[in-house]
């Protein structure tokens, strides 16, 4: 049995969204019925370019459903460039996590995704076409398995199986699949935030940094649990935010800021930042 969240559980049961948008300006498909799970995403925008409107329809597990649910809930109200920033990692945290064993559902959500805003825009995807097929059983092909382990920071074999199915059919392709992780740690590119800089920083690079961290590290935390932060200006080292969501009501915001983001951003940036909040 597997050890799903009430997030999940939630939106296995009554999930939202489900249906085929009418007249939709994208629609997009991952994963195939032969793989044992499927999804159709479609989505629909406003007069200004924002997603109004956004329904799945699904073949698989709970957490295929709940991550479909879960992703279409994320993306209305969002601007095309803002979705397709959109990562698994953020899907599987606004579920309060995935067993491990099912984090390919959420990457297969990130992928449906990906090929709506491509259908938006006129452009093909040819699956097919990009990079060598690695798994035949499921069709993952080697840029696929590359673009997930540097998103997620994989380091073994068995979690790019629990986050792409690679290798969960015959097992023929273990070999491969050990190969180009081996290859990608060794080019050093899992990490997609910067190493602690070991140089003084000017305030130009200093901004781009936090930005980074905030935005990859500190923001899909928070959104998990229905806040937010934004930067608002970095002055020096002080390093000033405003909260949002329910992080700007939380009686612990001040816990939050200190504990969390202002240790996390001293962790990777510089050790005497100091987070401040501003209204």
């Amino acid at each position: 049995m597997w050890d799903y969240t009430d997030k999940v559980k939630e939106m296995f049961e009554n999930p939202q969204n489900v249906g085929v948008v009418e007249e939709p300006d994208g629609v997009g498909e991952a994963g195939s019925l032969a793989c044992g799970d499927a999804l159709k995403l479609s989505f629909k925008l406003d007069e200004n370019k924002r997603i109004k409107e956004a329904k799945f329809q699904t073949f698989g597990c709970a957490s295929a459903i709940a991550s479909s649910s879960a992703l279409t809930e994320i993306i209305k109200g969002m601007t095309l460039e803002e979705a397709e920033k959109l990562t698994n990692k953020e899907i599987a945290q606004y579920l309060g996590g995935l067993p491990k064993e099912k984090m390919h559902c959420s990457v297969m959500g990130q992928e449906a995704l990906q090929a709506a805003i491509a259908n938006y825009r006129g452009i093909p995807i040819k699956k097919e076409t990009e990079g060598n097929i690695v798994c035949e059983c499921f069709g993952v092909t080697d840029k696929e398995i590359i673009r997930v382990i540097k998103e997620n920071k994989l380091t073994t074999r068995e979690e790019v199986t629990n986050f792409t199915k690679a290798g969960g059919g015959c097992e023929s392709c273990h070999q491969k699949i050990e190969d180009i992780l081996a290859q990608v740690l060794a080019a050093k590119d899992v990490q997609t935030i910067p190493t602690r800089p070991d140089r003084k920083l000017t305030n130009i690079q200093r901004i781009r940094l936090v930005q980074e961290v905030m935005e990859r590290e500190i923001s899909p935390a928070l959104k998990a649990d229905g806040g937010d932060i934004e930067l608002v200006d970095i002055e020096g080292k002080r390093v000033l935010v405003a909260l949002r969501g329910t992080c700007s009501t939380c009686a612990a915001s001040q816990v939050t800021l200190k504990d969390y983001v202002e240790t996390k951003l001293r962790e990777l940036i510089e050790d005497d930042l100091v987070v401040e909040e501003v209204s």
